[in-house]
């Protein structure tokens, strides 16, 4: 239960950094002496030190380490990157015993971490709070297990099922879950959209009202029907226009070719050439639906305003035989979350 407790603050550690450290995992860090935290720390951003790196130097009294326990919510690095392997640090200060709350899989690292660690006579205890702790890195985990980003699925639709009026842009959802999408968007690396919802709503798909960075903008427009004068096109953020028709960059504008032909599956392949590790997709239905009916998701939102009855208009997408694993509720607004549980 002890060891729960402090890999427990190393979760809470790491989700400070949310959004901020790709394309690393968010990772947390504890040191214990006595049953006292004498030193912690979380990874800031890519290319700074690590979690167990900046809880090593927030200890006051470093003479207490060798009798101490280092919590971290993920194995320790064991490969030179823009920072030194912590698992050498580690090894360096000779701490009393390691707790490892899940084990990277990431090639580089995939047990190396610990077996470093222990070859130097450290006691190391892993899987604390695994399940808490691949949550906290499912799209770290996702992109480089199954090679390719973690995808999640969000929408917003009316009491009666629909996601428009008379197949017109409609506003469905209130400021407070405005303001949530945004923050959403800060957090995940890239959204996604089909050619219609481009061409109808003209969005942006930029971070507004909530501090992040803009997420990597993809537009699926094999025709390329899009006006060059629309929003998607203004430079803002890096954009990924995948179309059947050229191959070509422009500043932050990427054309790249892909074919009809097994899509979306060769979509997400090029997605993880392109190291990005998540991806929210936002429609339109024909988009959103294609994903749901090949089983290609991890996560869906669904923004539901059950007092608005539209009675015309676009039909919501389908989850069929799947129930929300959570219901948050925003001022007259409900969030359905879902999960696709691997089969």
């Amino acid at each position: 239960m002890q060891d729960e407790f402090y890999i427990r603050r190393c979760i809470e550690l790491a989700q400070k950094a949310i959004g901020n450290t790709y394309p690393n995992p968010l990772v947390g860090s504890v040191i214990v002496h006595n049953e006292k935290i004498i030193g912690e720390g979380y990874h800031h951003k890519a290319g700074e030190p690590h979690a167990e790196i900046n809880a090593i130097n927030s200890v006051k009294d470093k003479s207490l380490i060798p009798e101490s326990t280092i919590y971290v919510s993920l194995e320790p690095c064991a490969h030179y990157g823009k920072t030194p392997p912590c698992a050498l640090k580690i090894k360096e200060l000779g701490f009393k015993k390691v707790v490892i709350g899940a084990m990277d899989s990431h090639d580089k690292v995939n047990g190396k971490g610990k077996k470093i660690i222990q070859d130097a006579g450290i006691e190391v205890v892993s899987g604390i709070l695994e399940n808490e702790c691949i949550e906290l890195n499912k799209r770290f985990f996702t992109y480089h297990e199954k090679k390719r980003p973690y995808i999640i699925l969000k929408w917003a639709e009316s009491g009666d099922g629909f996601l428009d009026k008379d197949f017109k842009p409609t506003s469905i959802s209130n400021t407070l879950v405005n303001q949530f999408v945004h923050q959403l968007r800060a957090n995940e690396h890239a959204i996604l959209v089909g050619t219609q919802t481009a061409l109808n709503d003209n969005p942006s798909l930029t971070v507004r009202n909530v501090k992040g960075v803009n997420p990597v903008r993809i537009l699926i427009d094999f025709n390329l029907k899009v006006p060059h004068d629309f929003s998607i096109y203004n430079n803002q953020a890096k954009t990924l226009i995948f179309n059947s028709i050229k191959e070509e960059n422009k500043e932050n504008i990427h054309f790249i070719r892909i074919e009809k032909e097994n899509f979306p599956h060769d979509l997400m392949s090029s997605l993880y050439k392109e190291q990005i590790q998540s991806v929210i997709i936002e429609g339109g239905r024909f988009t959103l639906q294609q994903f749901i009916d090949e089983n290609l998701w991890d996560e869906a939102i669904v923004i539901k305003n059950e007092d608005l009855k539209l009675e015309n208009g676009t039909k919501a997408p389908t989850l069929s035989n799947i129930k929300p694993c959570k219901t948050e509720y925003f001022r007259g607004n409900t969030i359905e979350f879902f999960q696709l549980k691997a089969l």
